[in-house]
């Protein structure tokens, strides 16, 4: 497995399609200039509009997307491995999918994912959101090959579910994708330290293009694209404009440090006493009938 130069590409999206675009591929373009060969741009690269409901008014089924035709073409102008984070593909009338793109140099889709779990949160200044209100989970975990080894794809919300990150390891992936859009309110508290742990736990790579800055409707996002070493350093921070960051991905590094700390070959399975889910226990009390 041979090393390579990575990229993440951080962006402030807002509504207009076409001006999001634009701006992406100039950093693409950028980033390539640079001596990526492997670019990765965040989720909702197209597209942050002000809800999920706009957000579906201007989204496309893919063969209509008018995005993606651009994004292949470029990965086979520059011929690069290009992850476009994440689009919104119409799949009916009500929703889409949250879905990564991992385009090879010759242009061709090598690898789709669509985002396994979804955002539906109360936070503590007040904010909240209900992806699933527009968006339709995935369901499959997806490993990809690119000429220095396994890559597996996930996108934002998914870094909180160590589950899906330890089955890619398991399957010799030595490196993460987490295209986000994290908010500022839960990226200044979680984003570092959740994809440190990712990075440290499986010992892999974790390449993480982030939005940033506020957006149409008021949303507000971290910024903070990052990649992380297999031994959890950071090798480099996009800080909070828009640019590109790139680090050298050596994968014979990710190999090392699993075999310092052989944690992959270490996982035992185990009962549990009481070992009703939260979810099965929150079910009962509902059932309960109520008190007198």
């Amino acid at each position: 497995m041979s090393a390579f130069r990575a990229a993440c590409v951080q962006l402030n999206t807002g509504d207009d399609v076409a001006q999001n675009i634009r701006a992406a591929t100039g950093l693409i373009r950028e980033a390539a200039a640079k001596g990526a060969s492997f670019i990765a741009t965040p989720e909702n690269t197209t597209l942050m509009a002000a809800n999920g409901g706009a957000k579906l008014e201007k989204s496309f089924a893919e063969e209509d997307d008018p995005a993606l035709p651009v994004f292949t073409a470029l990965a086979a102008e520059l011929g690069i491995w290009l992850l476009i984070g994440s689009l919104a593909i119409k799949i009916n009338e009500h929703k889409t999918a949250n879905r990564s793109f991992l385009i090879d140099p010759t242009g061709t889709v090598a690898a789709r994912y669509d985002k396994i779990h979804l955002f539906d949160v109360a936070l503590p200044d007040g904010e909240s959101y209900r992806e699933s209100d527009t968006v339709a989970g995935g369901n499959v975990a997806v490993i990809a090959d690119i000429p220095a080894g396994r890559i597996g794809l996930s996108v934002c919300y998914d870094v909180r579910f160590a589950q899906l990150y330890r089955a890619l390891a398991e399957r010799d992936a030595f490196l993460f994708t987490v295209p986000a859009a994290f908010t500022e309110t839960t990226g200044k508290a979680h984003w570092e330290v959740l994809l440190r742990a990712r990075a440290i736990e499986n010992g892999a790579f974790v390449v993480a293009p982030a939005q940033t800055g506020t957006h149409t409707g008021g949303r507000r996002t971290f910024g903070h694209s990052l990649i992380i070493s297999p031994w959890g350093e950071i090798l480099a921070d996009g800080g909070t404009a828009p640019g590109v960051i790139l680090a050298e991905i050596d994968p014979e590094q990710s190999r090392a440090a699993r075999a310092q700390i052989p944690s992959l070959l270490h996982g035992r399975r185990f009962s549990i006493k009481n070992d009703a889910t939260l979810a099965e226990r929150r079910q009962s009390a509902e059932e309960l009938p109520p008190k007198d």
